[in-house]
């Protein structure tokens, strides 16, 4: 392993990251000609990094694994397409499918955090008390899966104090953590955690630290921090920092895109190099291959959304028995 001392460094590409698999598998240097710089730091060319991370954490460092609780009819991604005065006239697969994912945490002895849509606890009140009493935090996820950048802060307000009663009547438990459709908080509607705070929130999980073409504040604190004049604690969904940038590594498509391999690296070294939790997240809709399949979608849309769901859950298996995983209210509160 090259020690942090040392001034040899390595250049590596996505492709050369999937071309190492067994190394990261192992926390085993990654293979590739050695190259000297002068100056001791990375090469800037492509994805870079060093070849070896630096001391372990603890191995109790605990992760924070959360789940999206949505059916596949409403995903933002089918906004345009699908209108939510229709829902109800496709087939309802959420409860089937979370079912699943508290069965399957369940069989790890794993706690998560389910931030769930107000929509889906008033049609599925035995779904949330099933939630609850598994031991699971119960959090917001919004009412209709409407995006912040779509809402006024007088929506918006509306909005997550209905969807904070709907999930509390039924629940029984107090919702602490919110998390915005399509991390669609961003520097134009920085006012959302204010708002958040002033209506009994403690956290929000809202963020996402990366360049995306739908979301995401390229140059926001990549791990937990206060935001807005109240201070909220905003915790984001995890990446990992390469060659000066940060790619995402801790669920949704990312997780189905890249080789199981790459992302348990990644978050390996979250949790290794920079010492911090990781947030995984992924949605029921994920582990269900069988969903039917939308008409009319463009292939971008459709790539996104089909892309390896039948690998989905053996993937998040292999989480739960590699990682420790948690509640994000017990990790970060």
């Amino acid at each position: 392993m090259v020690s942090s001392g040392d001034n040899l460094r390595w250049e590596f590409t996505l492709q050369e990251l999937v071309n190492n698999r067994d190394c990261m598998k192992n926390d085993l240097p990654l293979t590739r000609t050695q190259s000297t710089v002068a100056n001791g730091t990375a090469c800037a060319a492509g994805i870079s990094g060093v070849a070896s991370l630096t001391t372990a954490a603890p191995e109790s460092l605990v992760n924070a694994m959360t789940i999206d609780v949505e059916d596949y009819f409403q995903v933002s991604a089918f906004e345009n397409s699908i209108s939510r005065d229709n829902w109800l006239a496709f087939e309802q697969r959420v409860e089937a499918s979370t079912d699943r994912i508290l069965s399957m945490l369940d069989e790890h002895s794993t706690k998560g955090t389910f931030f769930t849509l107000a929509w889906v606890a008033e049609r599925y009140p035995e779904l949330i008390r099933r939630i609850v009493d598994n031991g699971h935090e119960l959090a917001s996820h919004g009412c209709n899966h409407t995006r912040v950048t779509e809402l006024s802060p007088e929506s918006f307000c509306a909005d997550v104090r209905r969807s904070k009663r709907v999930l509390e009547d039924i629940g029984g438990q107090q919702v602490k953590g919110y998390r915005a459709p399509t991390y669609s908080i961003n520097k134009a509607n920085d006012w959302a955690h204010d708002i958040l705070a002033d209506e009994g929130y403690l956290y929000s999980s809202s963020i996402a630290p990366i360049k995306h073409d739908l979301y995401g504040i390229p140059d926001a604190p990549r791990f937990a921090h206060r935001r807005g004049d109240s201070g909220l604690l905003e915790i984001p969904v995890s990446t990992v920092r390469l060659g000066g940038k940060n790619y995402p590594c801790a669920g949704g498509g990312w997780f189905r895109l890249y080789p199981y391999e790459l992302s348990a690296w990644a978050m390996r070294r979250v949790n290794r190099k920079d010492a911090q939790s990781c947030v995984f997240y992924f949605h029921p809709w994920e582990i269900d291959a069988a969903q039917p399949r939308m008409s009319g979608l463009c292939a971008k849309t459709r790539l996104r959304h089909y892309l390896n769901l039948a690998k989905m859950q053996p993937r998040v298996e292999k989480l739960l028995k590699n990682f420790v995983w948690g509640r994000m209210d017990d990790i970060y509160l």
